[in-house]
């Protein structure tokens, strides 16, 4: 499994990540993000790695009216299943790399990104992209996991799925989701960017709440790439990686309902 299959989300996982990650982890922090920028009054949006339409759905309902949204992610299966869900008003969904956006410089007074930089392969360059589309005083305001210790489902489900492949867990959500959670290693990468002025940073908890002990195990294990590499190392295990999964969110959450606690950082840095 290289880590360059921690970007593919293809197959039924489009559908399964909005189904399931989507409420149990993306909902609070879209509020979040939207309303930050819609207290900007942005002329013209850009969101980058959309994915199923979270932060779009979001800023469509908040953002002033007459604001322009420009939705991107890079894989088109995501996008389709956003676009399929639809928005308070019309989208602009393109496919796009955020490494080389396919814009001209200083065409939007905002570029959002929720989760989704922790997947750049160059932090640098894809946040030197992110600034030059802005135009001068734009604002970029995306958010990044914290480390898994204090994201109780994901940690409980890595751990479980990793004990039954001892010798090669998989280790996707703390190698990806929560690898790029060091403050001081962000703002460096923004700095090499290009970007000047220091970032607000803000440290949101948040509850991740679902009915039963089976659905964040679901939703990791196969609604990510964790699934991927899952079944990389044994196809027919899917199933029983996501009941291990399962068991141990009910071990220490019970059967359900079940509440459980995430972490993330919020950077705004203005142009």
């Amino acid at each position: 499994m290289t880590i360059g299959s921690d970007k593919v989300f293809a197959g039924s996982v489009p559908e399964l990540y909005d189904k399931f990650m989507v409420p149990l982890l993306f909902e609070p922090y879209a509020e979040d993000m939207a309303a930050r920028l819609a207290g900007r009054t942005p002329k013209r949006v850009l969101e980058i790695a959309a994915g199923t339409g979270a932060v779009t759905r979001e800023l469509a309902a908040t953002l002033p009216v007459g604001s322009q949204l420009v939705a991107t992610d890079l894989n088109q299966a995501m996008l389709d299943q956003a676009a399929a869900r639809g928005t308070d008003r019309p989208v602009e969904w393109r496919q796009a790399d955020a490494m080389k956006l396919p814009f001209a410089d200083g065409e939007f007074d905002a570029v959002a990104c929720q989760f989704g930089v922790m997947f750049l392969p160059d932090k640098a360059k894809g946040f030197s992209e992110a600034l030059r589309v802005l135009r001068p005083g734009g604002v970029f305001v995306f958010n990044v996991w914290d480390r898994i210790e204090v994201n109780e489902f994901a940690d409980e489900v890595t751990r479980a799925v990793g004990k039954l492949f001892p010798e090669d867990p998989p280790l996707f959500l703390k190698r990806t989701p929560h690898g790029y959670h060091d403050i001081a290693t962000v703002e460096r990468d923004l700095s090499m960017g290009g970007f000047t002025r220091k970032p607000a940073v803000h440290t949101l908890p948040a509850r991740s709440r679902a009915k039963d002990a089976r659905t964040p195990a679901v939703a990791y294990c196969q609604g990510t790439p964790m699934r991927n590499e899952i079944t990389a190392r044994d196809a027919s295990r899917l199933e029983e990686a996501t009941e291990a999964g399962a068991k141990a969110v009910e071990a220490k959450f019970g059967p359900g309902p079940v509440d459980g606690l995430i972490q993330a950082h919020v950077f705004v840095v203005v142009k």
